[in-house]
């Protein structure tokens, strides 16, 4: 990554994308059940999930995080726009492809597409500022 990359930011955006992602789907998880069994239930989630969750938000932040630098993003407004961006081409791209080819119901789709925009675009305003 070299050091153009703050790994604190990196840090403290993936544990508010994880937090930020447990609150979505605390609102939406009802709904969520009922659109799918696998979502049913309540029991928690096993100790390995965290972590993971941990690794994969960090990996995106990351990511975010040297595109942010890479593409001169200064600023929020540049960085909500990198994270919009960024939604509409990766999960946005992947979501719709679930509903059209595997038939996932749309809204089980806007559920998780809501949680990606939201990952997104406070990763992308994590990271995305200047020191």
């Amino acid at each position: 990554m070299g050091t153009d990359v703050d790994l604190g930011r990196v840090g403290l955006a993936s544990a508010a994308s994880v937090a930020a992602s447990a609150a979505w789907y605390a609102a939406w998880g009802n709904r969520l059940a009922r659109l799918d069994e696998a979502y049913a239930g309540d029991a928690a989630p096993p100790a390995w999930v965290l972590p993971v969750e941990l690794a994969r938000s960090g990996a995106v932040a990351a990511a975010v995080a040297v595109l942010a630098r890479r593409s001169g993003t200064e600023g929020p407004g540049d960085a909500v726009r990198l994270g919009a961006g960024l939604w509409g081409a990766f999960p946005v791209v992947l979501l719709t492809g679930s509903v059209v080819h595997e038939q996932v119901p749309w809204q089980q789709a806007a559920i998780h597409a809501g949680d990606w925009l939201v990952k997104l675009l406070l990763v992308s305003l994590v990271v995305g500022r200047r020191r």
